[in-house]
């Protein structure tokens, strides 16, 4: 049965028959849904906006800097490289992490069980340098997260097109605490005597763009 973590909550990432080396980390969003009144008013049909959210990640050292990333190449690279950061790339250096690829709508129509975005995970082929890797969502439009009904993260093992088995997940509820949020850093990888464990954080910020988060996180959230 996979585990539901709460914010703030740590697991090991061990199974009965081993570590957890391999998997996926996803996903899951809705779209915004609003009811339209029609002719004269006495109809009612439900109208879809879309919500762009980014799942990125960034990869950081002992010393608590980023080493490397992975968020979506579309973002403007002129914009970018003003904040001091590198055009976006769907894959670490070291091969361990991957992206699925940009996700620019969410489920429509309620959700469809699917994740919208995923990284693919080998713990194996991270960079013996990287001691914490952060799992962080922005939201390119301009509604807040207390307006999208649902945001969730999971670990499964198996590939972005079939899932194996759920390792564990972490939803977030669109609540008024949300209001005014705009990105939100969901949980990280790190090591621990040697082995990697798995934390959930859960944490919304105002930030207007993914390069404030990330300075956020290597300035606040970095151990």
């Amino acid at each position: 049965m996979a585990i539901r973590l709460e914010k703030g909550q740590r697991i090991n990432l061990e199974k009965e028959d081993g570590a957890l080396r391999q998997f996926c980390v996803g996903c899951n969003w809705g779209a915004i849904t609003h009811a339209r009144k029609g002719l004269l008013g006495l109809l009612n049909r439900q109208v879809s906006q879309d919500v762009d959210l980014d799942l990125s990640c960034v990869a950081l050292d002992a010393s608590g800097k980023i080493r490397d990333y992975i968020y979506s190449p579309e973002y403007r690279k002129d914009f970018l490289a003003s904040q001091g950061f590198a055009p976006g790339k769907l894959g670490t250096a070291d091969g361990a992490l991957r992206h699925s690829g940009d996700d620019r709508k969410g489920d429509q129509g309620g959700d469809d069980g699917l994740d919208n975005e995923i990284i693919t995970v080998n713990l194996d082929a991270v960079d013996p340098a990287i001691e914490q890797i952060f799992f962080f969502l922005n939201n390119v439009g301009q509604e807040d997260f207390s307006q999208i009904p649902y945001a969730s993260i999971r670990m499964y093992e198996g590939t972005p097109d079939a899932v194996k088995e759920i390792f564990a997940g972490y939803d977030v509820a669109a609540t008024p605490a949300f209001a005014g949020k705009r990105a939100l850093i969901m949980g990280k990888l790190y090591r621990r005597d040697g082995k990697w464990r798995f934390a959930a954080i859960g944490d919304a910020t105002e930030d207007a763009n993914l390069c404030e988060t990330m300075r956020r996180i290597e300035t606040s959230y970095a151990r």
